[in-house]
């Protein structure tokens, strides 16, 4: 407590907060780009830093991070266009509350999430840091394999579609991981002689057009074979009813230390900690019909876990210098441009450093809050753009977002293949989430499996072996079985 004060006496400086406020600020704006998401955020406005003072460039880059996860919700609720992974959950009932004029209740609830779930990831990092640290180090490729399958497992119960028509889409998602330069071998695979395809397929392109394409040619279907005008949306209340709000408070409290827990784990912690949320909520949940046409809780949950997942990352980054996604690598090179070596001896060499920057976070969640609730009934007027107008802007900002990443025209007709492909997925009653999600677990499956291959020189035993997997296994099953016992017990007390 001592410490956390003297952390707390270093972010409040004026200097201090004032960049707090800005990252937070600067990320949420970046984060709201569709295709932008927080490594895109980090990596745009890192310049910012190079010139202030180590503590206060780490406090507005921490700002950035955290304000550009929140911010990428805003598009996925609004119009359909996750900015990033792990808001393609989020997208799945947000928009189709907002579709139902409940759009500004969907941002609310995001942004009540993310606070409440931020601050105890918060509290959880001041006081477990350093042995949660320790913990996730132990993990080696037969973890991160089981995580994986584990992932892909709930993945395919993510939607309503049917098993079979998720395991088709996930399976696609991960023959599109396969593409690129094999890291093992150097082979080319699937790239067609094409350069630019040996890096792989990116997430951003194809997001943009499964998502935001494809709602685009939906909806200018619509128009051109019904020849009406499409339902204007009218928000009567900005915020959640209390039917919302109860619905909504144990997704959040479940949501927020199954995020922190999660975020631990090496590898798309923040992308797996949404869907596992998800399907965890729509298990238990009373009305499991609902998910998918605009459930509270598909919104809550994940979001809360999300930005839960986010505060877990910074634990092994912070105390052992070990970056486990990509937005704390970002940090951490930040970190290394102001001459700060992360590890476990930055707690006594820079203890202004250290304590500085989790002090900051709880100031910088409370900012969030206070930014972001003024600001929701500004993103909801959004909606109210007429479809002939918003057509062309969201085709444009898909454009620029999938462009903007790599300055990759071959992102530009990956996008437009993914459009088109979307809204075939569409018109047979295919989810495009599973096939996302599985294109960006995908390599961490590949690699963890054939590393953990060469480990046992090719024995199958090392994962049936392996505790974790057992656990995991235990938990698929008990997530498969458990609630199908449950509901025939609740029928059967129904019919009695």
């Amino acid at each position: 407590m001592e410490n956390l004060l003297y952390g707390f006496s270093i972010a409040l400086t004026p200097m201090n907060l004032l960049f707090g406020l800005l990252g937070a600020f600067l990320g949420t704006v970046v984060g709201v780009l569709p295709g932008i998401g927080p490594v895109g955020a980090m990596a745009l406005l890192l310049g910012l830093t190079y010139n202030l003072p180590p503590v206060t460039a780490l406090i507005t880059f921490a700002g950035i991070y955290y304000g550009s996860m929140y911010g990428g919700s805003t598009t996925s609720i609004l119009v359909n266009i996750p900015g990033e992974s792990s808001s393609v959950v989020t997208a799945m009932d947000g928009y189709q509350m907002a579709r139902k004029g409940r759009g500004g209740a969907a941002l609310f609830l995001a942004a009540l999430g993310s606070f409440i779930a931020g601050t105890v990831g918060l509290v959880l990092l001041t006081l477990l840091a350093p042995q949660l640290a320790e913990l996730a180090l132990k993990f080696g490729p037969p973890e991160f394999f089981s995580i994986a399958v584990f992932g892909l497992f709930v993945l395919c119960q993510l939607s309503d579609q049917g098993l079979l028509k998720s395991m088709i889409t996930v399976i696609a998602g991960l023959m599109l991981g396969t593409i690129g330069l094999d890291l093992f071998t150097g082979q080319q695979r699937m790239t067609f002689g094409i350069g630019a395809l040996e890096q792989g397929i990116d997430f951003i392109p194809v997001a943009m057009g499964l998502f935001g394409i494809a709602e685009v040619l939906e909806s200018a279907e619509v128009k051109l074979k019904e020849n009406q005008e499409v339902i204007k949306v009218k928000f009567r209340e900005l915020f959640p009813n209390k039917t919302e709000l109860s619905r909504s408070v144990g997704p959040i409290a479940r949501g927020s230390l199954l995020g922190f827990i999660i975020g631990l784990i090496p590898g798309p912690a923040a992308v797996i900690s949404t869907f596992v949320s998800y399907i965890l909520e729509r298990k238990i949940s009373k009305n499991p019909d609902e998910f998918g046409k605009g459930a509270p809780e598909g919104v809550a949950g994940p979001e809360s876990a999300n930005n839960s997942a986010a505060v877990g990352a910074f634990v092994p980054v912070l105390s052992l210098g070990i970056p486990f996604a990509p937005p704390t690598a970002l940090l951490l090179s930040a970190m290394m441009i102001h001459g700060i070596t992360p590890g476990p001896l930055l707690v006594q060499e820079h203890p202004d450093v250290f304590w500085g920057v989790i002090a900051s976070m709880y100031l910088g969640n409370l900012l969030l809050l206070a930014l972001n609730l003024p600001l929701v009934g500004l993103f909801v007027q959004i909606l109210r753009i007429p479809v002939k107008f918003l057509i062309p802007v969201v085709l444009l900002l898909c454009i620029i977002g999938a462009y903007a990443v790599n300055n990759s025209v071959t992102d530009l007709y990956i996008m437009a293949l993914a459009g088109i492909g979307g809204y075939i997925l569409r018109k047979l009653n295919f989810s495009p989430a599973p096939l996302v999600l599985a294109l960006v677990i995908g390599p961490m499956l590949e690699d963890s499996f054939r590393q953990s291959l060469m480990m046992s020189s090719g024995s199958y035993t090392i994962f049936i072996a392996n505790p974790l997997f057992k656990g995991l296994a235990i938990v698929a099953i008990a997530i498969t079985v458990l609630p199908v016992i449950w509901r025939r017990i609740r029928q059967s007390k129904a019919a009695v």
